[in-house]
């Protein structure tokens, strides 16, 4: 019945089927963290988002695999950023539509992001707000009152895809194994 997956490359089917795990997972990562307080989409500093350790976990069992049963024990650095650009979109692209329409169904997610991130513009100190300029602090604030849905699908999207190719360039370098010269 699925004989035509067996066709498809294994440079592609392997993160393809990664990403598919990987964006129900992201989605269900980002819910447990909403319910539990702590709103997904404002991590202050990217390093502490918990994308890192889910593409740095699922994006090592990719190369692991494309390398050691797929490709014969060597791996590329182009195979490996191939495989793990297909994987980091294809997570963002479920992640994000996932995300949608859970913004459509409980509209509390996107009120709690505007009350939170105003509340924490608030809080910049005056040298913080002189160096971005006042301008555009307050420039800012007024957009953050008309952020919707789709705007945190966006973003969600933006820093998962810079997120996931910083790791993907890390970790192919990493687990990249190339033949032995003589």
């Amino acid at each position: 019945m699925f004989e035509f997956i067996n066709r498809i490359p294994p440079l592609v089917r392997v993160p393809l089927r990664f990403g598919a795990i990987g964006g129900v997972l992201g989605f269900v990562l980002v819910i447990i963290l909403y319910y539990i307080g702590r709103h997904p989409l404002l991590v202050a500093v990217p390093i502490f988002d918990f994308r890192v350790a889910v593409f740095g976990i699922f994006i090592y069992f990719i190369l692991r695999e494309l390398r050691d049963y797929h490709l014969g024990g060597l791996l590329f650095f182009w195979q490996g950023f191939i495989a793990c650009g297909i994987f980091v979109i294809l997570y963002n692209v479920i992640t994000c539509l996932l995300i949608w329409i859970f913004t459509k169904n409980v509209n509390g997610f996107v009120v709690e992001y505007i009350n939170l991130a105003t509340n924490q513009l608030k809080t910049y100190p005056p040298e913080a707000i002189k160096q971005l300029g006042v301008e555009n602090y307050e420039q800012s604030l007024i957009q953050l009152k008309s952020v919707t849905g789709e705007d945190l699908a966006g973003l969600y999207f933006r820093n998962g895809t810079i997120i996931g190719l910083f790791v993907s360039v890390i970790l192919s370098v990493i687990l990249r194994r190339q033949p032995q010269n003589p």
